[in-house]
């Protein structure tokens, strides 16, 4: 079934295509990023650098950021939180360890979940957390998508709940 525009309109384009009316010309085509084209002026945090790919900045995006995270060997981030934006990664090499603290016990814990090329995570939104590189050799690398087209980032000085604000 076509999608149909909200006001009901079609527009034709210049190559003589009818296309919803409410599509504007910069979402009606595909958008390629190369490795070359990560760009690296986003939010950061210690110890990690992020490299923006798909976002409103990049490719006009509405409602998605998608980019790189690269930690170095032996190296942890900064704690952090990013938002109201739900975070998914998948670890594309190393084996990154993700830490948050667990408050759904009896007593508070930090936990760490070891991953593996190929796993992914999720992160809620507004949960403290961090990336470690345990690894002496080889830097880890994700590729991290958010619910929203900026790189929301909240950095913090511990894990604890304390300094997030909803």
């Amino acid at each position: 079934m076509p999608v149909q525009p909200s006001d009901g309109g079609y527009v034709r384009t210049p190559g003589g295509v009818l296309v919803p009316g409410d599509i504007d010309p910069f979402h009606r085509t595909l958008h390629h990023v190369a490795p070359g084209g990560l760009i690296g002026q986003t939010s950061q945090t210690s110890g990690m650098k992020r490299l923006e790919a798909v976002s409103g900045k990049t490719v006009g995006a509405r409602s998605l950021w998608m980019g790189q995270t690269h930690v170095a060997a032996s190296t942890s981030s900064g704690n952090h939180h990013h938002g109201a934006s739900e975070t998914a990664i998948y670890v594309v090499s190393g084996n990154p360890v993700f830490v948050f603290l667990d408050v759904e016990g009896d007593e508070p814990a930090e936990r760490r979940i070891r991953t593996s090329p190929g796993d992914y995570i999720f992160v809620p939104p507004f949960v403290p957390h961090r990336e470690e590189n345990p690894d002496p050799d080889s830097e880890a690398v994700v590729v991290i998508a958010r619910t929203t087209q900026e790189a929301i980032v909240v950095n913090l000085d511990g894990l604890d709940w304390s300094e997030v604000r909803l």
